[in-house]
């Protein structure tokens, strides 16, 4: 059983220790744990590139010391020449998940950061964007080596990947992966995280990076224009919430999947589970995220078009109605739409109580895998998850904002303690979230809780199946009894995936100010304070 991190007051988790060590250094400066934030999504951008990057979106939930939660959406829409008719007069059936032409979304990132900067020095934040940034500029400058994580994997789609424009020169090591340890310098993005530095996250869109950023982008083919930067403004927006036993949770609105995230826990709250960790647990769980989903995919898409109120699905009577049409001695048949992708989650909780629930991503691993040749920057493929289906929910248009699976998490319980959580993986982000905060909130230790087994219901990096993927150190005993159930079990090879995604969480308890903190095995991250 591992133990989990403890700190006096203040910490974070981060997928990489060199993003802990950046938002840790910057609490021990005084900074806001919204400071920290900052501090680690720059760096974990450098460090973790294949997972996230400053051409990609963002999303975050920050809980103030009195109670109120807010969030920042920083996800950018569809490029003003992001039309059906482009997409179909090149003869595409879908839209491409790599190249210029999957390049076809603002990145929003980078404009919540300047959103929540200005929260942050309304908490009374005061340190120096260019101080919030050094680390970042420093890992860009110097090198620091690949990770584990990157050199494991092997990416979807992977000749297109390489054959993007920008990616082999900035990626690849003699046309090849280079392996774990190897050192990487990023000198175009650290020249950019630079200029930011001095003139500010603005300059971004409106100013010298956002002309660089735009030219680039337009030589490549991308239908993202300069006027498309301008123009974007990442947003404060009302966060979805809703009651679990002794605590409230909250989790991000649409464009992305959060009301699934809500409805998982409040089906599975009217399932009456005795104990955690039995059969019961995990097929009210299974059961639970196929009613989820199935509600997801009907409702959410750009929120000026939502077809139904996500707020509906949140009472205890829509949970009620959900639970009901569950049958926990059998399964229920599962058709999903395959969804991949690859984010970073991060927490934060810093002295004062402040806590930030934190989710960057360019959605696939590398994204559109086009590196601007003159900022450095790997731009996001977002945009792949439009359809070129005038008629369905997530149609193609100019200015729409796509679906997403981007969902930061907070709880704050009736006995003080705040909880910041959450999880990369595409569609298995609210199915993570499901497993490790039932299982901390029925008695698990927070390390142990994100230690152990996780499942994913449903398709990943081009399997064809829709099974229940389950790490191998689950009990044999406990996978016989699901497959009685009904269910379609595929056990994985590895005791720990990344299948599973990474997840995280940090509890701060009101009596004594302590924080609890850990990140996942599965990553090459962990946790730190001071």
């Amino acid at each position: 059983m591992p133990d989990t991190p403890t700190f006096p007051s203040a910490a974070v988790a981060a997928p990489h220790h060199l993003a802990a060590e950046a938002g840790r250094a910057i609490l021990a400066e005084g900074g806001n744990a919204v400071e920290a934030m900052v501090a680690m999504a720059a760096t974990i951008a450098v460090v973790y590139p294949h997972m996230n990057g400053i051409g990609g979106d963002a999303f975050w939930l920050i809980r103030e010391p009195g109670g109120r939660v807010r969030a920042i959406e920083a996800c950018g829409p569809a490029g003003s020449l992001a039309t059906i008719a482009r997409y179909r007069a090149k003869a595409y059936d879908s839209i491409p998940a790599r190249g210029p032409d999957a390049a076809l979304t603002v990145a929003g990132a980078v404009g919540g950061w300047q959103v929540a900067l200005d929260c942050a020095r309304s908490l009374g934040g005061r340190l120096p964007l260019a101080t919030l940034l050094d680390e970042a500029i420093r890992h860009a400058r110097e090198g620091c080596p690949v990770s584990r994580s990157e050199a494991g994997g092997t990416p979807f789609e992977r000749e297109a990947l390489y054959a993007a424009p920008g990616f082999a020169a900035t990626f690849l090591a003699d046309g090849k992966p280079p392996s774990a340890g190897t050192l990487r310098r990023l000198p175009t993005l650290a020249e950019t995280l630079s200029h930011l530095a001095t003139e500010g996250l603005d300059d971004f869109y409106r100013g010298d990076v956002g002309r660089e950023i735009a030219a680039d982008l337009e030589r490549m083919g991308s239908p993202v224009t300069r006027a498309d930067l301008e123009t974007y403004r990442a947003r404060a927006v009302e966060p979805l919430s809703a009651r679990f036993r002794d605590a409230t949770l909250y989790n991000f609105p649409p464009p992305t999947q959060g009301v699934a995230a809500l409805v998982i826990l409040g089906i599975y709250e009217r399932l009456g589970v005795k104990r955690i960790e039995s059969v019961e647990h995990h097929q009210a769980l299974i059961e639970a995220v196929k009613r989820a989903l199935a509600i997801r995919d009907r409702i959410v898409t750009d929120p000026e078009r939502l077809p139904r109120d996500p707020a509906e699905f949140l009472t205890p009577r829509a949970f009620e109605r959900e639970a009901a049409k569950i049958e926990l001695r059998r399964a229920a048949p599962f058709p999903l739409p395959p969804s991949e992708g690859d984010t970073v989650w991060m927490g934060a909780i810093d002295g004062d109580g402040l806590a930030v629930s934190y989710i960057q991503s360019i959605y696939w691993e590398w994204g559109s895998g086009c590196v601007l040749p003159k900022t450095g920057l790997h731009w996001q493929n977002r945009g792949a998850s439009f359809s070129l289906d005038p008629k369905a929910l997530n149609a193609l248009e100019p200015g729409r904002k796509p679906f997403h699976t981007l969902i930061p998490a907070l709880a704050a319980f009736d006995d003080g303690r705040v909880t910041a959580y959450g999880s990369m993986g595409g569609d298995g982000q609210p199915q993570f979230q499901a497993q490790i905060f039932t299982r901390y909130a029925g008695g698990m230790g927070v390390a142990e809780a994100v230690d152990a087994p996780r499942w994913l219901l449903g398709r990943t990096w081009g399997s064809p199946t829709t099974s229940l993927k389950m790490e191998s150190r689950f009990d044999d005993v406990l996978v016989e009894a699901l497959i009685r159930l009904g269910q379609q079990v595929e056990v994985l090879d590895a005791p720990y995936s990344e299948t599973v995604g990474h997840a995280g969480m940090l509890v701060k308890y009101p009596r004594d100010g302590r924080v609890e903190a850990t990140h996942d095995p599965r990553s090459d991250g962990g946790a730190a304070g001071h």
